[in-house]
């Protein structure tokens, strides 16, 4: 029999795992995470008290015990500042991935092992595979919840003392097997929002952390269209709310926050030919010339040339992508196989 820690959220997949490794044998204890902030712009969503509740019902109802541990500190400084910053200076960033990176499948984990638990486990749709060869990060049997574009940034010698209950169901089995439990959440709704924002959205935790300052607008040619009230406001790819009307479709194409200056073009303007990644978090001994790679979650991996450059990973499309987002992931694959990713630094046109 195994300790095991699960990161309970008080949603129906974390619950679950729960419940498949209590069935199991092992010896399962769920921990919540206190995320909260107080201050302007801090109405959170991820420790509600209602969630908090839900995942204690949860281990009621299974006969574990449940711990509320409080990372509000360790998320504001890890997550939230950082989200804030990278807005403020043009570029997108994507903290639930560094939520996971440093607060779940770090900071947690050494918690879990200063506990003396033998794993730790959480409801994300992923696989580790545990071979001769060694231990890889993999897609899910699931493709449609394949979540590893955002596990990317575990580091390689944590997977041995992860546990992925869920890495063989789709979320209709999920569902499933907590109606059949009689868990509470069976059917509790996902959250599809960011964690950390109010009802008002990520546009006033942005108006509260930082100092917007006006800018122009330009076309591909630097004709200017008009001024904006911030850069924060804008991400590539974006279409509405540009504050210009041009009778045709338009979008950013490019942030300048030196000159804080926002150009827009059309579609053609949005095609890139590669990338450049830093930060890169490798998840496998070598990295082949050939690979796949996402730059976003939903998107299917795309094909690619590989190559290492000084402290960056470049990588050229086969196939020109769209909206290259700097600040957004960028994760490569051998088929179901995480090969690793980092953050886009740089798009090359």
């Amino acid at each position: 029999m195994q300790r095991v820690m699960v990161a309970m959220s008080g949603g129906v997949d974390s619950s679950v795992a729960a419940l498949l490794l209590k069935r199991q044998g092992n010896h399962v204890v769920g921990v919540t995470m206190c995320l909260g902030l107080t201050g302007a712009g801090a109405a959170m969503k991820c420790c509600s008290p209602e969630s908090i509740n839900d995942a204690r019902a949860v281990c009621d109802r299974l006969d574990i015990p449940h711990y509320v541990l409080d990372f509000g500190e360790a998320f504001r400084r890890n997550v939230i500042e950082p989200f804030i910053a990278e807005y403020a200076a043009g570029r997108t960033p994507n903290p639930c991935v560094r939520c996971n990176q440093i607060i779940k499948f770090d900071l947690l984990l050494a918690k879990a092992r200063a506990m003396e638990f033998d794993a730790l486990a959480t409801g994300h749709y992923a696989r580790i595979a545990r071979e001769s060869g060694g231990i890889s990060l993999c897609a899910p049997r699931d493709a449609a919840k394949d979540q590893t574009y955002f596990l990317y940034g575990i580091r390689r010698e944590n997977l041995v003392f992860l546990r992925f209950p869920l890495e063989d169901l789709t979320k209709n089995e999920v569902r499933a097997l907590a109606r059949e439990e009689k868990l509470s959440v069976a059917d509790k709704e996902e959250s599809q929002d960011l964690c950390f924002v109010n009802d008002d959205g990520y546009r006033g935790l942005l108006a509260s952390g930082t100092d917007a300052q006006p800018g122009a607008i330009v076309d591909t040619d630097g004709n200017r269209l008009g001024t904006h009230n911030g850069i924060a406001n804008f991400t590539i790819g974006q279409r509405k709310g540009l504050g210009i009307a041009l009778g045709k479709p338009r979008y950013v194409v490019a942030i300048d926050p030196a000159t804080r200056t926002v150009v827009v073009g059309g579609e053609p303007h949005l095609m890139s030919r590669g990338l450049l990644i830093r930060e890169f978090n490798a998840l496998a001994d070598a990295m082949p010339p050939r690979a796949l790679i996402k730059i976003r979650y939903a998107q299917k991996p795309a094909p690619c040339s590989v190559r290492r450059e000084h402290n960056a990973i470049s990588v050229l499309f086969d196939q020109p992508q769209r909206a290259v987002t700097c600040g957004q992931s960028a994760v490569l694959y051998d088929g179901p196989v995480v090969l690793g990713g980092g953050i886009i630094n740089q798009q090359i046109p």
